[in-house]
């Protein structure tokens, strides 16, 4: 009886101590994250498949670990049924969307079953914690096309076949729209079941309650009604970004960063959308519907409106004042800038008669070389208060810091012109508030690769100053930041 007893007592206080050790873990996990004092940077880890947290001090910058660190994750592969790949938080930090690229690898018997390309929805916890909203990412509509059959060499164009065909939607970039409303997809183009060329388009998705995405009708949109004969060199959707429907905020501790945060200017009620074709050289312009997210054509004719730019266009960016759109080229180290007609009042008066209301008409000077040895130009992003562009370059593990005319929209290089990044950068994120940028390296065996390079940003030079790198799991992808 005395031995029970004695077993008894020492299990109860070894139940004890885990009990205890699992409060400490518990309370050790939720402190990493203080939204009164701390940002969150979430990045999706294409390795083991899953989307990492972690927290960082508006002061200092110091990270943690939030969920899903490296050391606990390495084993992990297909967590999430696919590989993610872009990633954005709404501007209330409340939901984070994911694409997911179906991965036969990641095939299971338990749900979701087959990997297929999607999106994911996550509920952004207090404790900086992220939990998915539905099990299986949401699919994307297969785009009804008539594919296009090749002419004989030398011809570049093809003729349509006659027979109409859903073919799965293969997804590049996403963006979301400053209002908080829509998913914008870049749509890459493809071929059907028989090989035959079809071209990309944009997938829509409009976020509901909880977090929810439903994709919009008559989505994916299509930049033409497929005339008889078609560019085989054109047509590959590669980027997005739409116009904002709301203006900045007055910036950090009260001080106005932005022209356009004056409380006189009423933000735009029309809203645009710029999809970049990376083998056309060339940028359309869709009209948004911004109750149902359709999009449809500014004009009268079978295309919506195009404009030419530099080869080999990679990414593109709007001015959060609506004033100018920016698109990096990944052949010549260029950007091309223009104005937007019947954009932002701040900007200087654009010549529009004949064009449609958002054409875009050339920035003078136009296009502006990025210095400092830059290699593959590729994502591109505006500062949230609409003064300095960024361009991250892919070969050269750099990023370029460009000044904005404010009246002109022309780009002036800063000094030094360009800041190093690690091995493989592959996405950009700037935090609301103009304080601090992340990068995500994707190089996995090379110095600087699986990590997020952080950078301290100065908003009244568009200065960045690195900071030591975050550790992520392998083969980091999108970045997105609160």
């Amino acid at each position: 009886m005395e031995i029970k007893q004695r077993m008894s007592k020492r299990l109860g206080w070894l139940l004890g101590v885990v009990v205890l050790v699992a409060i400490g873990v518990l309370v050790a996990c939720g402190s990493n994250y203080d939204a009164s004092s701390d940002g969150l940077m979430l990045v999706g880890s294409q390795g083991s498949g899953l989307v990492e947290t972690f927290s960082f001090n508006l002061g200092t910058g110091s990270t943690a670990a939030v969920s899903n660190s490296p050391q606990d994750t390495s084993n992990e592969v297909c967590v999430l049924g696919g590989l993610p790949s872009s990633l954005v938080v709404d501007p209330a930090g409340a939901y984070a969307y994911a694409i997911i690229t179906g991965n036969p690898l990641c095939n299971t018997t338990t749900p979701p079953f087959t990997s297929t390309n999607g999106i994911l929805a996550f509920k952004v916890n207090s404790d900086g914690t992220t939990t998915q909203v539905v099990t299986k990412p949401v699919s994307f509509t297969l785009g009804t096309v008539t594919p296009c059959v090749p002419a004989p060499p030398p011809s570049t164009s093809c003729q349509l076949s006659s027979s109409p065909e859903q073919v799965p939607v293969v997804p590049g970039t996403m963006v979301m729209d400053p209002a908080g409303k829509f998913l914008f997809v870049a749509d890459r183009a493809t071929t059907d079941s028989m090989g035959l060329y079809v071209p990309g388009a944009v997938s829509v998705f409009a976020i509901g309650s909880g977090g929810s995405v439903t994709e919009v009708a008559g989505s994916p949109f299509f930049t033409s009604t497929m005339p008889t004969t078609l560019a085989q060199s054109g047509l590959d959707i590669v980027s997005v970004a739409p116009t904002p429907t709301v203006f900045p905020p007055i910036g950090i501790n009260g001080v106005q960063n932005s022209i356009c945060s004056n409380p006189a200017l009423n933000p735009p009620t029309s809203e645009y959308l710029y999809a970049v074709d990376g083998l056309g050289n060339q940028v359309f312009e869709f009209v948004v519907n911004t109750t149902s997210g359709v999009l449809t054509n500014p004009g009268n004719g079978s295309s919506v409106p195009a404009f030419g730019t530099d080869p080999t266009p990679a990414g593109v960016a709007v001015d959060p004042c609506d004033r100018f759109v920016y698109v990096s080229d990944s052949l010549t180290e260029r950007v091309s800038a223009y104005s937007i007609c019947n954009g932002s009042v701040t900007s200087q008066p654009v010549p529009c008669e004949p064009l449609t209301p958002g054409a875009l008409v050339p920035v003078t000077g136009s296009p502006f070389v990025l210095s400092g040895s830059a290699n593959g130009a590729g994502p591109i992003v505006v500062d949230p208060y609409g003064n300095y562009v960024y361009v991250l370059n892919t070969l050269s593990s750099t990023i370029n810091v460009l000044k904005i005319s404010p009246i002109s929209g022309s780009l002036l290089a800063q000094t030094p012109p360009t800041v190093a990044t690690g091995t493989g950068p592959r996405s950009i994120a700037i935090r609301a508030d103009d304080s601090w940028m992340f990068v995500t390296n994707f190089g996995s065996t090379t110095v600087g690769g699986n990590t997020v390079s952080q950078y301290a940003v100065t908003p009244a030079t568009g200065a960045l100053t690195p900071l030591p790198a975050i550790q992520t799991d392998n083969y980091p992808w999108g970045v997105a930041v609160k």
